[in-house]
């Protein structure tokens, strides 16, 4: 920049020739002008300088925040996880203490009634036994048409023979819950004449069992199928009072041969108000396994007695070889019911017994097992039907 031509005494003298400038304005309004361009200025810069702290105290604790908002959330899902995972074990473990319940129900109920274990199995099976002494009973139904077979395994320590086991465990028979007819104790005393062979019969004088031809037939053959199904014996001789006979509704009898006659087929009975049948062999006889296999499909209505071969496993064709019977089902065979099928089962294992067979074979199963039956092997026939429990 050039300098100036001009002297400091001449500047002076140049502005005091110009003219006179004179401000109007009042003292206070120049120094209020004042005031506003100050207070504007700070009151812009003050947001700008609080805007930037804000934005660095963001960027300092925006990562911690959002590292606790992370951990919030992930807690909470946590909690939720863990909170589910309560619920679903306690739903857990009461669906199975219901299971328990519903267990411990049943088993009660299967107890009470004096029944296998296994929902629907109903014999008497030879690894149940476990040294106890199968005695069966024959008690007839509540119509007097029926001689239902039932039988109990007893404790024999004292090594008794079976005749004075079942005079001693007859008088606890619980028919009336069973829904059969109250018949046990028999009115009479039995004892075994070994050397004879023999079971003696006494009865009183006042014996009830010359009350007409039925409760005749049911004595006799209650005591023909007590005795046949316990033991091995073939004669019954009677006396009154010690002295020879017995007199009933319309013969007199001395003595009587047990004729085992067997080769019966096993249907369903259901007393009233049970949806548990008993399985009870027809009074015919037939003349082969497969006769009586056809018998199973129908029922006898005239003696209440029900079919125990169901249409969804019909049997198609059956074959021997020496004990051993060998099945085959139809091909359509299904187990819709497996409670049914299982005594369907046991009729089928217990009508082979009966003809002298002492397995049975399925050669074409529906299925791997019926209840606790494997069908895939060889099925033993139980040692005998009905199994309930008797408390001395």
């Amino acid at each position: 920049m050039r300098k100036s031509e001009w002297s400091d005494e001449e500047l002076v003298e140049l502005l005091k020739q110009m003219p006179k400038i004179k401000d109007y304005r009042h003292p206070r309004d120049i120094y209020q002008n004042l005031s506003r361009k100050k207070r504007k200025t700070v009151s812009w810069i003050l947001p700008g300088i609080a805007a930037a702290a804000a934005l660095f105290l963001f960027f300092i604790l925006a990562p911690k925040f959002m590292d606790t908002n992370h951990y919030s959330i992930n807690n909470a899902k946590q909690e939720s996880t863990k909170e589910a995972k309560i619920a679903k074990d306690n739903s857990d473990a009461s669906g199975m203490a219901n299971q328990e319940s519903q267990a411990d129900k049943y088993s009660t109920l299967k107890k009470a009634e004096g029944q296998n274990d296994y929902a629907g199995k109903t014999a008497v099976y030879d690894d149940e036994i476990k040294g106890g002494v199968v005695l069966t009973y024959w008690v007839p139904d509540n119509q007097a048409q029926n001689l239902v077979p039932v039988s109990t395994i007893v404790k024999n320590t004292e090594g008794k023979d079976w005749l004075t086991l079942y005079n001693e465990h007859m008088a606890n028979l619980n028919e009336s819950e069973w829904g059969l007819s109250e018949f046990y104790p028999l009115q009479a005393t039995l004892h075994y004449d070994n050397a004879n062979e023999t079971v003696i019969v006494d009865v009183p004088s006042d014996h009830p069992y010359r009350q007409g031809t039925a409760t005749e037939q049911i004595f006799l053959g209650a005591l023909k199928n007590d005795i046949s199904s316990n033991s091995s014996v073939k004669t019954i001789k009677f006396t009154t009072n010690g002295e020879p006979g017995i007199e009933l509704s319309n013969d007199f009898y001395e003595k009587l041969t047990i004729t085992d006659v067997k080769k019966h087929a096993y249907l369903f009975y259901y007393p009233n108000g049970s949806d548990v049948p008993f399985l009870v062999p027809t009074l015919e006889s037939y003349k082969d396994i497969k006769a009586a296999i056809d018998a199973m499909k129908s029922g006898i209505e005239e003696y209440q007695l029900q079919r125990s071969l169901l249409p969804n496993l019909a049997i198609q064709d059956v074959s021997a070889n020496d004990n051993t019977l060998t099945i085959t089902f139809a091909k359509d065979a299904s187990l819709e019911d497996e409670r049914l099928a299982v005594w369907s089962m046991e009729a089928i294992l217990l009508t082979a017994k009966e003809f002298g067979f002492e397995k049975v074979v399925v050669s074409n199963p529906p299925a791997a097992n019926i209840g606790p039956f494997d069908l895939t092997k060889e099925i033993k026939v139980p040692a005998a039907p009905n199994l309930r429990t008797i408390e001395k």
